[in-house]
């Protein structure tokens, strides 16, 4: 009998969909080293620009020596989920310290991002409930969205004078049902950021929820990295404050930061925090160093300093192809190519000359929006970003001569 997925496969492959796994050798940083590269398989190292560790603390010594203090102190795993006996000191810890760094009453913690999403958004609505969903939103809240059997419209991105269709129609013909907007700040793919303070004008006016997903702004946008809501003076009025431990915070995990009362409730209803074993303490209390610092004069400094990087790359940053705004909104950089397999060619030219830059294509992206995703982090040198910009203007210019050769 044929293989059961060696159709598919051959499916994804022949539409430059297929996608393989790469094995890294080495700590995350601006430098990595991956196994099996190229024809004689062997380990090579990169100047890596595709990793969300935005402040460089992945490896930072003060987040090593925080879990291993841990491990010493509580062991390796938690054993048990959060409500049975996986509650230990470090997740405590890290919740009071996420809650005091946002400036809400609470804080939850959970195992990844996706997590928090998916086991957030069931426990605020139910079917006849109405979700109003931007249409580059992480796949987390879509799948949340959907998860949750509640009514699911998606606005075009930014787009709030369609949102605010969307929020009249759910007034009118969902009259006593709850509204839930949800929304990222800074957009994972495209790294654009969402235009707050109107959406929250919009939301007060229709007596909505609003969950704004701030992973790839916390530790980069706002007065100590606390993220969009902070920098805009609007953190009040956002109901819901996801985000990632995973990215500038350079641990693992993710959580929600409310209310006492959304925090209490999420503890008994949200399915992927009750169903599942609580992360290490280890990553935890990695986490919990991570918010310190943040909080600090010298994770503030780290923040400048991958602004530095930020405007320098958007300065020296060919212009063609790129998504280039007046004003960088962050740390994300999207070189917009369209086709799935020239995607994935000058991501192999630029791999050739030693850069990391992996193509992100569908069902990540839109179909035809295949691009390369460009992060820059603040441990990246200034001669690496020049010298990336300088082969990707090299690699985009001999890759357009390939395709108009007759």
């Amino acid at each position: 009998m044929r293989d059961l997925f060696q159709e598919q496969l051959e499916a994804l492959c022949a539409r430059s969909l297929d996608r393989h796994l790469r094995e890294i050798n080495s700590s995350q940083g601006p430098e990595i080293e991956i196994s099996g590269v190229g024809r004689d398989r062997r380990a090579r190292r990169f100047i890596n620009f595709s990793s969300n560790d935005y402040l460089g603390l992945a490896n930072d010594p003060k987040l090593r020596e925080a879990a291993i203090a841990a491990i010493n102190e509580f062991g390796v795993g938690a054993g048990a989920s959060r409500l049975i006996t996986g509650t230990q000191s470090p997740h405590v810890r890290l919740e009071h310290a996420l809650a005091k760094w946002k400036g809400t009453e609470a804080a939850l913690s959970f195992s990844s991002g996706y997590a928090a999403a998916l086991g957030t958004i069931p426990a605020l609505v139910k079917k006849n409930d109405v979700i109003l969903l931007d249409k580059l939103c992480h796949a987390s809240l879509i799948d949340g969205a959907k998860l949750s059997g509640a009514i699911l419209r998606i606005f075009p991105h930014n787009n709030l004078r369609k949102l605010e269709s969307h929020l009249e129609w759910a007034r009118r013909e969902h009259p006593g049902k709850r509204i839930l907007v949800a929304t990222e700040s800074v957009f994972s793919m495209d790294g654009d950021r969402v235009p707050l303070r109107e959406l929250v004008e919009l939301k007060k006016r229709f007596d909505a929820l609003l969950m704004l997903d701030e992973a790839h702004a916390v530790g980069v946008i706002g007065p100590n990295g606390r993220g969009l809501a902070a920098a805009e003076s609007v953190s009040e009025d956002v109901d819901i404050q996801m985000g990632t431990l995973s990215k500038a915070l350079g641990a693992s995990g993710g959580y929600i930061c409310g209310s006492r009362n959304l925090i209490e409730w999420l503890i008994n209803r949200a399915r992927s925090f009750i169903y599942s074993t609580a992360p290490s303490p280890a990553i935890a209390a990695a986490a919990l160093a991570a918010v310190d610092f943040l909080s600090s004069s010298e994770g503030e400094e780290r923040r400048l300093l991958l602004w530095k990087k930020i405007r320098l790359i958007q300065e020296v940053m060919p212009t063609s192809g790129l998504n280039k705004k007046d004003a960088p909104a962050g740390a994300i950089f999207p070189w917009i190519v369209g086709d799935e397999q020239a995607a994935l060619d000058l991501a192999s030219a630029l791999q050739n000359k030693g850069f990391l830059v992996p193509a992100i294509r569908y069902p990540t992206v839109a179909k035809g929006s295949a691009r390369l995703r460009i992060t820059v982090t603040a441990a990246h040198q200034e001669d690496q970003i020049r010298s990336l910009c300088e082969a990707i203007k090299r690699a985009s210019a001999a890759l357009r001569r390939l395709e108009f050769r007759p």
